[in-house]
């Protein structure tokens, strides 16, 4: 494996109430990026303040990092860190076939959620997480109808990796992927993070606070947006669920 990117800090806690709350807590003192890896989370969240379950064993991690950009320019990096969290994933489990991109910002493995990613902004500063259930998943109870059921890596392929490990892969791919992003913009991420989109071409439906919207997923747009092909017509929608 290669060394950790140059230019990146780390930081392994035991425990932490949430590694997006303590890049918050670091971000005024921080001038680089910085990872934030906890072996346990005492209040991790997810989307839309959702808990996040997180048994130990599982990752859970906060890219830190100062910024420049325009807010619509820094919600794009969820596209950059899904697809090292992919390359990550077929590093640790030398598997590419079962894994694929969910819009906007979820891993599947098997057709199951494996992983979810979180952007929040921090004032000058971006807080990127990322949660993996490597050893176990979430129990179905409060599964919403339709939405795609929790996996884990070692339920569905049988390999034990360490969070550690899984870091190392992560902040490399991540530093590849971010270079690619600054030196080329958006466009060479969206070719990347479609070959690898899950249920592109099929029917979907987009799920937002006052409507949901059913239709063909065509693409995602120069802004990260979904693009469904519906009876209505195109739509590029910016922010929802989306259910099978």
């Amino acid at each position: 494996m290669s060394v950790w990117p140059e230019g990146y800090a780390r930081q392994v806690l035991s425990e932490v109430d949430s590694t997006m709350l303590e890049a918050a807590r670091q971000a005024p003192g921080l001038a680089g990026p910085k990872w934030i890896l906890a072996e346990t989370q005492t209040a991790a969240r997810g989307r839309r303040g959702r808990a996040w379950v997180n048994p130990v064993g599982n990752f859970s991690a906060t890219l830190v990092m100062p910024v420049s950009d325009k807010p619509e320019t820094r919600a794009l990096r969820s596209f950059v860190a899904a697809l090292a969290l992919f390359d990550a994933l077929v590093a640790v489990s030398g598997r590419v076939d079962a894994l694929a991109l969910k819009w906007p910002n979820d891993v599947l493995l098997a057709g199951g959620k494996v992983a979810g990613i979180l952007l929040e902004s921090l004032g000058d500063h971006l807080a990127i997480g990322i949660g993996v259930n490597l050893v176990a998943a979430p129990a179905l109870d409060d599964l919403e109808a339709h939405a795609v059921p929790p996996v884990s890596v070692l339920s569905v392929l049988g390999v034990e990796v360490g969070q550690e490990v899984l870091l190392d892969h992560l902040a490399i791919a991540y530093a590849r992927h971010e270079l690619q992003f600054q030196t080329y913009g958006f466009a060479p991420v969206r070719a990347d993070w479609l070959n690898r989109a899950a249920r592109l071409g099929e029917t979907v439906t987009a799920r937002m606070a006052d409507r949901s919207v059913t239709g063909r997923f065509e693409t995602i747009d120069p802004e990260g947006r979904i693009v469904l092909s519906t009876d209505q017509g195109r739509q590029a929608i910016a922010a929802a669920d989306i259910f099978f």
